[in-house]
């Protein structure tokens, strides 16, 4: 009877710290602790195509990481995806005049917001827009077209 307390409890033990390292590990491979520690303000972009985009996918600047994407939605009035960002307060010097665009970590990664500053005097600032975007490229119509082109020769 002992023996066999004994070994649940030990079970129930390995159990909870499983459960505790595989919560750990989802923590730190989502990097949430990189905008909840620092103010942030909200920008967004319009974009034709947001392919697999989603919420919480980071926003980057020569491949760092300045904020995450908050909200996703489609825009009667305009026709195009609407993507708002939080980006950290700290990284404030954003020019107006930066692009945004819709890429892929590797060939099969997830996607991302990555940023390419401009050159104007002025910064980006809570409730600003980006004006210029580059939507997702979406690999089937890349090989569509590539089909469609070669039947043409």
């Amino acid at each position: 009877m002992r023996q066999s307390s004994a070994l649940e409890i030990s079970t129930g033990l390995f159990v909870l710290l499983g459960i505790a390292a595989l919560f750990y590990l989802a923590t730190k491979t989502t990097d949430y602790h990189s905008i909840s520690g620092s103010q942030t303000y909200v920008v967004r972009a319009y974009f034709n195509n947001v392919g697999g985009l989603h919420v919480g996918a980071p926003v980057q600047m020569g491949g760092v990481t300045v904020g995450r994407v908050v909200g996703i939605r489609y825009s009667m009035k305009r026709y195009q995806a609407v993507v708002r960002m939080a980006l950290n307060d700290r990284d404030d010097h954003i020019p107006s005049d930066s692009t945004a665009s819709i890429l892929t970590q590797g060939v099969l990664g997830q996607q991302y917001v990555g940023i390419s500053p401009g050159g104007a005097p002025t910064f980006l600032k809570n409730g600003s827009t980006i004006h210029f975007t580059q939507s997702a490229i979406i690999l089937e119509h890349l090989l569509g077209q590539l089909l469609t082109h070669g039947k043409g020769k």
